[in-house]
């Protein structure tokens, strides 16, 4: 059975910094408790307690609660009015909708005498014939029952007859012992049906499982699987039906009954969802053959850019803004790119052959993208670096002479295009020219490969 615990305690005292001692209102309330315990020791300083929709049998553990002012306990499995005589500031009690019997258990309740409220609606205890008139005339300190409020001229007359309500309501609640104690023994013997069912279904189980068995199921496995599955669906679906459909009293015993079916059925779910995952095979991100396949299970968006200028792909995948760095792992490989976020692989194949050891990796702190930068493996020289180098170097020790011999060998310019000598560019010509000629870089080359051998590093320079 499930009791009150310390952890859940606290998880339901967030508005007290999680401090249970000081703790003044609680609220257990659908927490499916079984046993009410503990709470007299650990908050010893309640007013307010609230353990609705429950499956409480029994009132017990508050009697130190010697501040409590209001206790709910409606839709339980109480039976009786008990051990709340030590509660002394009690002022309401509201035991709606419980399996309260036996009535002259509120007798107890003489002790809280500032108590001022009651609810006993949807008790077995209020169909008694006079129940009203024998709680009235009983506890004299009740302002309101039921939400009625209790005049003074009904007192009196309650007050009156007492002694025949009084005799009344003991004759019908010996009655009602007598069909509970009917009821008891029925929940016992359907009990019993239920674990001697269960133990069949088990040794079914057990020679389905059975060697033999095992390597029938080996050879048709797939078949096998199906047909079991289906098997059972059905077996599940006939049995949910039986259940639902038999008719019961309703008691604490078919409540807590149905309470424990339904837990049942939904661990026995959980555990077939989770034996499917453990079984998932892991998702193939390559092929057999060596094939490398695009991926995106995190179901990020993204996109693929190929910079010329630079000679490098970019990747921008839009990571989520608030998600960790250290959950991101990029993997880059000559051919494509991995991304594991949160252990689910991104994986694009790339359109052309990249260098992994110099790529690099940088994270958007706006927007939280992640953006690889993965340059080429073929490396393309453009026109424009040829001629700021040439420049560079023509300033050292290149003659001017050499200008006008070397003029017609420009790459960048088409010679069709000039069909007439352009008069107005002239000047211009000289001008760039005179910084030294542009063809001259084959030549230093030359030279480099020349003067290789007799070359020393300096590494000063």
């Amino acid at each position: 059975f499930l009791s009150v615990t310390e952890d859940l305690v606290r998880r339901r005292a967030e508005h007290n910094n999680c401090e249970i001692f000081s703790l003044e209102e609680i609220s257990l309330h659908q927490q499916e408790i079984e046993k009410l315990e503990y709470l007299d020791k650990w908050c010893r300083d309640l007013k307010i307690l609230y353990l609705q929709n429950n499956l409480i049998p029994k009132i017990e553990n508050v009697g130190k609660l010697k501040k409590l002012e209001y206790l709910n306990v409606a839709l339980n499995n109480i039976e009786r009015i008990e051990n709340l005589e030590g509660c002394e500031e009690l002022k309401k009690l509201d035991l709606t909708a419980n399996f309260i019997g036996e009535l002259s258990s509120i007798e107890t309740l003489k002790y809280n005498i500032h108590l001022n409220e009651l609810f006993l609606v949807g008790n077995p205890c209020t169909e008694f014939e006079g129940y009203r008139q024998y709680v009235v005339a009983t506890l004299h300190q009740l302002k309101c029952l039921d939400s009625k409020e209790i005049e003074r001229s009904e007192r009196i007359q309650a007050l009156q007859n007492y002694p025949e309500v009084k005799q009344k309501i003991r004759e019908q609640e010996r009655a009602y012992l007598l069909k509970r104690a009917r009821e008891k023994e029925e929940a016992q013997r359907r009990l019993q049906e239920r674990k001697d069912k269960k133990e069949k279904q088990m040794k079914s189980k057990l020679e389905f499982d059975s060697p033999d068995s095992l390597q029938n199921k080996e050879n048709h496995q797939a078949e096998g699987d199906r047909e079991q599955e289906t098997w059972r669906t059905a077996e599940d679906d006939e049995e949910d039906r039986r259940f639902w459909e038999e008719p019961t009293p309703y008691t604490p015993e078919t409540r807590l009954e149905t309470h424990r079916y339904i837990e049942e059925k939904r661990r026995a779910k959980d555990n077939t969802r989770e034996s499917k995952k453990r079984e998932k095979p892991p998702r193939t991100l390559v092929t057999a053959e060596g094939k490398v396949l695009n991926v995106n299970v995190p179901k990020l968006h993204f996109s693929l850019k190929d910079d010329e200028e630079n000679n490098q792909i970019i990747l921008d995948l839009a990571v989520y803004r608030h998600l960790d760095t250290s959950l991101l792992d990029v993997d880059v490989q000559p051919t494509y790119i991995r991304v594991l976020v949160k252990g689910k692989p991104f994986q694009l194949v790339l359109p052309e052959e990249v260098k992994p050891d110099i790529s690099s990796a940088k994270r958007s702190q706006t927007t939280g993208h992640l953006v690889v930068s993965m340059p080429k493996a073929k490396e393309i020289i453009l026109a424009k670096q040829k001629v700021s180098t040439s420049v560079k170097r023509s300033n050292c020790n290149t003659p001017q002479k050499n200008a006008r011999s070397t003029q017609v060998e420009k790459l960048e310019v088409d010679p069709s295009k000039y069909s007439f000598p352009d008069v107005t560019k002239i000047i211009q010509e000289k001008e760039r020219i005179g910084q030294g000629p542009i063809r001259l870089q084959p030549e230093k080359i030359a030279e480099t490969k020349k003067s290789y051998v007799d070359f020393e590093n300096n590494e000063d320079v």
